[in-house]
């Protein structure tokens, strides 16, 4: 195998296991809540959450050189990368810990809390490290590549409850951490022998003549992605107890949940393919309304109605599909000259969104209001959000490309794959 086809293949397979990495933690909610299990409340399971948020906020910030401007001087996007692949596989190894000390609470919590900071840590540093390193894999087809690489990062975000729905089915659930570090452990050993170098020295996250800091104005980009973040969240990380708590049994609602995740990707896929005959300025405007009214079906859902469930969450996945990268694309355009900065704060921003959703729902459920009444509160949210989109793409044409383009960097050749 080529050296270049080896990089193609391992930043493609990287991403794969991100997104499964990403997803392992929301897609076990129903074994942390579990009394056989974990046995945690819906807050001490929201409020796992948090460190992931503030470690990945922090991750994101460096990475557009608004926390410490020199700080992309100083690292490659090599190391950055191997950094996040480290950075999931501990959270993996310390999940198995969390497992074998499950009825010890504080000790497993502690290690569950640990857990989730480095998976924040972990998408942070690698998710946009992927994106820069494939788009330099394929000079010819940066826009094809990076849409690849997120259609399998989006891949693994639906097959993680898969896997963990089968995985539980046999009694075994930890089967699928172990299973990502596994395979985290031997992309990092085939990472390090991969070359994966800028052409220039250190610094390739800021392009030459960049501007530092945020314009007032991105603030628009900001607020809706804030408020994106609350969406996703509230289909990804509650809708397994939202399900259970209408008797829907625990194999259907992770069904509903790789059904969610895999029409996130499906969206940005068809939309990237259909641009051309329909403006994805125009699918920016109508996708939160038509989040707004998933919220509702799964408001309304009766209970023990598993066909229904499915239904509504894989809507709601249509809802958020474009949504996300379509803003920091649109960002990107508007404030061409802080490109990389407005792709770091739009992530941000997302991740103080999915911290309110994450750890802010768990108290409102202990205090007795139902996951139901959350869901249709969270239409209000996406059509607010819909109401925003169009003060985010006001005299905009559509983006060239419905994925946000990566920092350009080459890739020199003098280190050889080695045999």
């Amino acid at each position: 195998m080529s050296g270049h086809r080896a990089e193609s293949l391992t930043v493609n397979a990287a991403g794969l296991v991100q997104g499964i990495a990403l997803v392992t933690f929301p897609a076990a909610s129903g074994i942390f809540t579990s009394p056989a299990d974990y046995n945690l409340t819906s807050s001490q399971y929201g409020l796992m959450f948090a460190p992931q948020v503030v470690t990945a906020i922090v991750a994101s910030l460096l990475g557009a050189g608004l926390l410490w401007p020199g700080f992309t001087a100083r690292v490659t996007e090599k190391s950055t990368y191997v950094a996040g692949l480290l950075a999931d596989l501990a959270a993996m190894l310390l999940l198995l810990a969390s497992w074998g000390v499950a009825h010890q609470h504080a000790a497993a919590y502690g290690l569950l809390l640990a857990a989730t900071a480095c998976l924040g840590a972990g998408f942070g540093a690698a998710v946009p490290s992927l994106n820069t390193l494939t788009a330099a894999l394929h000079p010819d087809a940066e826009d094809r590549s990076v849409l690849v690489l997120n259609a399998l990062l989006g891949l693994g975000t639906a097959l993680a409850p898969a896997f963990v729905a089968v995985f539980n089915g046999i009694g075994f659930w930890i089967g699928l951490p172990i299973l990502a570090a596994a395979t985290l452990a031997g992309l990092v050993v085939v990472s390090l022998r991969l070359p994966l170098r800028p052409a220039a020295t250190p610094g390739q996250g800021q392009r030459r003549g960049e501007r530092t800091g945020l314009p007032v104005v991105f603030w628009v980009f900001g607020v809706f992605a804030f408020l994106y973040g609350i969406c996703e969240t509230m289909n990804g990380n509650w809708s397994q107890l939202d399900l259970a708590s209408l008797g829907v049994k625990s194999a259907t609602a992770s069904l509903a949940l790789t059904g969610f995740w895999a029409m996130v990707t499906a969206g940005r896929v068809l939309i990237a393919a259909v641009q051309r005959w329909l403006p994805s300025r125009i699918a920016y405007h109508c996708l939160p309304f038509l989040l707004a009214a998933a919220f509702v079906l799964v408001a309304v859902l009766p209970h023990h109605a598993p066909g229904a469930s499915v239904a509504a969450f894989c809507l709601a996945g249509l809802g958020c599909s474009a949504l996300l990268p379509l803003t920091i694309s649109f960002g990107q355009e508007k404030l061409a000259g802080y490109q990389t900065a407005v792709a770091g704060g739009v992530i941000a921003c997302y991740q103080a969104g999915y911290g309110v959703a994450a750890f802010g729902v768990g108290p409102l459920v202990g205090a007795g209001v139902r996951v139901p009444v959350i869901f249709a509160t969270s239409a209000v949210i996406a059509g607010l959000m819909g109401c925003v989109s169009f003060a985010v793409a006001r005299g905009r044409p559509s983006p060239a490309t419905v994925h946000p383009r990566p920092t350009p960097i080459r890739l020199r050749r003098e280190a050889p794959l080695a045999q």
